[in-house]
């Protein structure tokens, strides 16, 4: 029988989590994601160096962009081993702030298209705030397409959905987190785990009325919850569990398909401004996830802007 990952690969489609080249090499994923915190970490070791020192020769005038060029080499280093598309992230310091996200992705686009990669090759990352989902509608008018990141709610989702954005990363491993530190416990079963079930309830929900936008379930904290999760449009998974699932033969079986999704009984969420920013307040968990995932990201982009500068 083959192993896990190549099974799963029926069901869903299989996107690398990580900015480090080798591992995309070995596990010969569709798409790859990256944000700070891969990049940082990939660009700590000595073989991709030159990735660096290529950005620091190529951009010229003040330091302002460096970090972008660092990212779109990385970016099109990893194309040239994956038949897919590529996620970069916008500084999350502008989580906020539509019109510089939107700013921002233009020229992440245009960087990537000066080096003859194709806007159709690339998904920009956004964090799922109000600001981040305007900026969405507004590149989406440009055929520029999103990876709408740190999704922690169905709201957030259905706000995303509602603008017809790319694709939306429900962080899985990181609900769950919250949930066992909040109900002091250290495991659920995977029937019962937070994580688990809130990406399906996104799953139905997109599936139920019919919205283009792609799920791709991220921020996996077991081997267990990807297979739970086989049947989602998409799985960005890291490479330590890639490298669990491609050492396990067990049958794996397809747990979410659109004619499950549309026998639920969902009802369609409508937001503006007012109600998205008061419903998520209400929502301890996503706020909290939110609010921690913009600042950890922030945090890592300075790091590297820092060492590099």
């Amino acid at each position: 029988m083959p192993h896990q990952l190549e099974q799963i690969k029926q069901f869903s489609t299989v996107v690398a989590d990580t900015g480090d080249i080798d591992m995309i090499k070995l596990f010969c994923p569709q798409d790859a994601t990256t944000n700070p915190t891969l990049i940082l970490a990939a660009a700590k070791k000595p073989d991709y160096r030159h990735l660096i020192d290529q950005a620091i020769q190529d951009h010229t005038g003040s330091k302002e962009h460096l970090v972008d060029h660092v990212l779109i080499n990385f970016g099109i280093e990893i194309l040239k081993h994956i038949p897919g598309r590529i996620s970069t992230e916008v500084d999350p310091r502008l989580a906020f702030d539509y019109k510089q996200t939107v700013a921002k992705a233009r020229f992440l686009i245009e960087l990537y298209e000066k080096k003859g990669i194709p806007r159709e090759r690339v998904l920009i990352k956004i964090p799922a705030t109000w600001e981040g989902v305007r900026a969405a509608e507004v590149l989406r008018m440009e055929d520029i397409q999103c990876n709408m990141t740190l999704i922690f709610s169905l709201l957030q989702a259905a706000a995303c959905a509602e603008v017809k954005t790319t694709l939306i990363s429900p962080f899985v491993g990181r609900i769950t987190d919250w949930h066992k530190k909040n109900e002091k416990v250290n495991s659920f079963p995977i029937e019962k785990d937070p994580g688990v079930l809130s990406l399906k309830t996104v799953y139905s929900y997109m599936k139920k009325f019919h919205f283009s936008t792609e799920v791709m379930g991220a921020s996996f904290r077991s081997k267990e919850q990807v297979l739970a999760l086989a049947g989602c449009d998409l799985l960005t998974i890291s490479p330590a569990l890639l490298k669990e699932l491609q050492f396990s033969e067990e049958p794996v079986s397809c747990h979410l398909s659109t004619e499950e999704a549309e026998k639920t009984d969902l009802e369609k969420i409508h937001t503006n401004e007012s109600s998205f920013r008061f419903l998520l307040n209400e929502d301890q968990m996503a706020t909290e996830k939110l609010a921690e995932g913009i600042r950890l990201f922030a945090r890592d982009y300075i790091a590297l802007e820092q060492m590099i500068g």
